[in-house]
């Protein structure tokens, strides 16, 4: 007697052993830890594109700074330029201060920006969402104490933030007693990743949050 299978059974256990492979794939957790910095986790909001992320690190107007003592973080939040021909950060601080002491004692550093967008309001709580972009950068920092340097790096800030200032007619140059008041970082990129999230202009309900 011959046997015979019927198409829709075997279509039916295919879908079972799909389904049960999807959810053996699913419990294998990464170890999150053992992965690149940069990597990641959702690779579809990850941003590659190097000019975008240029973009950003020239025109967001401030930054958090993370340095680490002892195993303990710590976060400053910053204005600061980045040296596109350099590939660096450069930020400062006043002469004295815990930045500067953790920075002396540990050299690795992270340092990140972002944009908050609108808010996505959903039917539940757990697909509530909200819009944002940043970038994050690993690195080394170095306290800066070659002048010419650190004049560069503080008339990048300058530049940055005062554009429509000009030296030696609105405001005076960097005196070396200044300079002396000053710790000036730089922070040397070696790893970054970009992320963003934005949702189409009609989403329903979108909104912002509100300013203080």
């Amino acid at each position: 007697m011959a046997l015979v299978v019927k198409p829709f059974l075997v279509k039916i256990e295919f879908i079972k052993f799909i389904k049960f492979l999807r959810r053996a794939l699913k419990s294998m957790a990464k170890d999150y830890a053992t992965l690149p910095y940069n990597q990641v986790r959702r690779q579809d909001r990850e941003v590659t594109d190097e000019t975008w992320i240029y973009e950003k690190l020239h025109k967001t107007p401030f930054g958090s700074f993370s340095t680490v003592y002892n195993g303990q973080p710590f976060i400053n939040t910053n204005i600061f330029a980045y040296d596109e021909e350099k590939h660096v950060i450069y930020l400062h601080t006043a002469h004295q201060g815990r930045t500067r002491a953790n920075a002396e004692l540990n050299q690795r550093v992270c340092f990140s920006i972002s944009e908050m967008g609108r808010f996505l309001p959903a039917k539940t709580a757990k697909a509530m969402s909200v819009e944002y972009c940043g970038v994050v950068i690993f690195g080394t920092v170095t306290i800066i104490e070659d002048e010419l340097e650190a004049r560069h790096a503080l008339d990048l800030l300058l530049k940055k933030y005062f554009p429509h200032l000009t030296v030696g007619k609105d405001y005076q140059e960097i005196t070396c007693p200044e300079l002396e008041q000053t710790t000036v970082y730089r922070i040397d990129i070696e790893q970054w990743s970009g992320k963003k999230k934005q949702e189409a202009a009609d989403f329903p309900g979108a909104f912002f949050y509100p300013k203080c």
